[in-house]
């Protein structure tokens, strides 16, 4: 059984006039086998939430608490985060000029596990990740994200993420920049590693489009910093055919 679990969440990020408040309040509970996804226009604090559970510096955490199995996940380093099986996919994955995605990989699998994976196997596994992500194997030899398309970046993320197998996986908006192919390979991605026991997923997205391949039990829409409403998969339709004005300057259900 995995939860993250996330209480009266406030984050603040630091502004030439002072902090400002991007989260105000947000609660959210994702227990193992269930996929939530977050919705919300530009600047409601999305990615923000994201950013704030992986450990980003830029953001303050003012109050309440995150945690995971019971674990306080603030009182944990970036790395402690991951080893306890947290996992971010990026809306840009940054380049990391001379490092293979090869190395990238088996280094990040080594400080995840505590012990560096068995190379014969490690080769198979890695092989068989790329390559159900439509992925050639000389594509671990290339520098990470360097010279990498949109979809190449997001395919390499949902990668790391079925390699690294962590218990919890978040992905911010892993679907922007992606054709229609590569999209349906990245969702493919996902439910195969949504279907294994004791996963769970929260999946940050503008756009229904990606819930069509990958059903969501939740959908929480984000407006302002805060939770303005929340229901199964019917409510991305009705967001898909309404938008977000009606929750505009309104209080969070």
């Amino acid at each position: 059984m995995s939860t993250l679990e996330i209480k009266d969440l406030h984050v603040s990020v630091k502004t030439e006039d002072g902090p400002k408040e991007i989260l105000k309040g947000v609660t959210l509970t994702i227990k193992d086998g269930e996929t939530h996804a977050i919705m919300g226009p530009n600047g409601s604090g999305k990615s923000t939430l994201a950013y704030s559970v992986a450990g980003h510096p830029k953001y303050d955490v003012t109050s309440g608490s995150v945690t995971l199995d019971g674990q306080d996940v603030l009182a944990m380093s970036v790395d402690e985060r991951a080893r306890a099986g947290l996992f971010l996919a990026m809306q840009y994955p940054v380049e990391v000029p001379g490092v293979s995605v090869s190395n990238f990989l088996r280094t990040a699998k080594t400080a995840v596990d505590g012990e560096a994976p068995k190379l014969r196997t490690w080769v198979k596994d890695v092989n068989k990740a790329l390559q159900d992500l439509n992925l050639d194997p000389t594509f671990g030899q290339r520098s990470v994200n360097e010279g990498f398309s949109g979809g190449e970046k997001k395919r390499h993320e949902i990668a790391q993420l079925e390699l690294l197998n962590p218990k919890i996986a978040v992905l911010d908006e892993t679907d922007s920049g992606l054709d229609i192919d590569a999209l349906k390979v990245v969702s493919e991605g996902v439910n195969r590693f949504r279907s294994q026991e004791g996963k769970g997923v929260l999946l940050i997205t503008h756009y229904t489009r990606i819930l069509r391949y990958i059903t969501p039990d939740r959908v929480h829409v984000f407006v302002d910093g805060k939770i303005a409403d929340q229901g199964g998969p019917e409510l991305a339709d009705a967001l898909e055919a309404e938008g977000y004005d009606k929750y505009l300057n309104k209080a969070p259900a």
